[in-house]
């Protein structure tokens, strides 16, 4: 298990990333997409708690790409807890925290499309 220091460290990333993105050009607002990955629809995210519309739709996107292979893959301070509960995870959330659109894409791509990490 991680410390609160530990994880206040991680969370640190999405604007460590910004800042190293931001003087970039990209033919999209790819900075603020990574900035805004762990932001969530009711606002409850990090680092700035944007909300809903407020969120770019790639970043919704990213976030839902993101809790499902951290999910699903080992860390260093924790074993994988597999694919089943990452798509749980983010169906159970589903419109609270993560754009219905985007999970039902994610969750279709897993099911009908039998997508796999390797």
């Amino acid at each position: 298990m991680l410390t609160p220091l530990e994880f206040s460290l991680i969370k640190t990333h999405s604007q460590i990333g910004y800042n190293l993105l931001k003087d970039i050009e990209f033919p999209w607002d790819i900075a603020t997409m990574v900035l805004q990955h762990h932001e969530r629809l009711d606002g409850s995210g990090y680092p700035q708690g944007v909300a809903g519309d407020h969120i770019l739709l790639e970043a919704r996107i990213l976030t839902v790409a993101d809790v499902v292979e951290a999910m699903a893959s080992h860390r260093p301070y924790r074993p994988s807890l597999g694919l089943e509960k990452a798509l749980d995870e983010i169906k159970d959330k589903r419109g609270r925290f993560y754009d219905p659109d985007v999970v039902d894409a994610c969750v279709q791509i897993f099911t009908e499309n039998q997508f796999t990490f390797r």
